[in-house]
């Protein structure tokens, strides 16, 4: 397994962050570095949390709905700051339809409420 540096982050004002804390202890157990961020954080400081500890990937937990506005702001300025090198997976209540547009924004993997724990870690490796 090639180790991964991957940060997940709660984006906005959604304070909900049980599901985020358990994808990142199960990331972190199955041998990966992981660094979560915290409640209510913005775009900003998540991206200055990526770049600051060179992560490989940035993993967003958004339960609040407001999924495409956020990712329309936060993945081109993630992608300009980090010369696209920085991947982005997004788990939360996203409704399929919203998929594609997300996936045109620039996320790299969506895993919704059907996903299991296991389909991270695949798609990681």
């Amino acid at each position: 397994m090639n180790k991964k540096k991957i940060l997940i982050a709660k984006i906005g004002l959604d304070g909900h962050d049980r599901g985020a804390k358990i994808v990142a202890s199960f990331l972190k157990d199955s041998g990966h570095e992981v660094i979560y961020s915290g409640l209510h954080n913005s775009a900003q400081q998540i991206i200055g949390i990526a770049l600051q500890e060179d992560v490989d990937i940035v993993g967003l937990s958004i339960l609040s709905g407001a999924h495409k506005n956020i990712i329309a702001d936060f993945v081109p300025l993630l992608k300009s700051m980090s010369n696209n090198e920085i991947l982005v997976f997004l788990g939360g209540l996203i409704p399929e339809p919203d998929i594609p547009y997300l996936k045109d924004l620039g996320i790299d993997c969506i895993f919704n409420k059907n996903s299991k724990l296991n389909d991270i870690l695949m798609w990681l490796e």
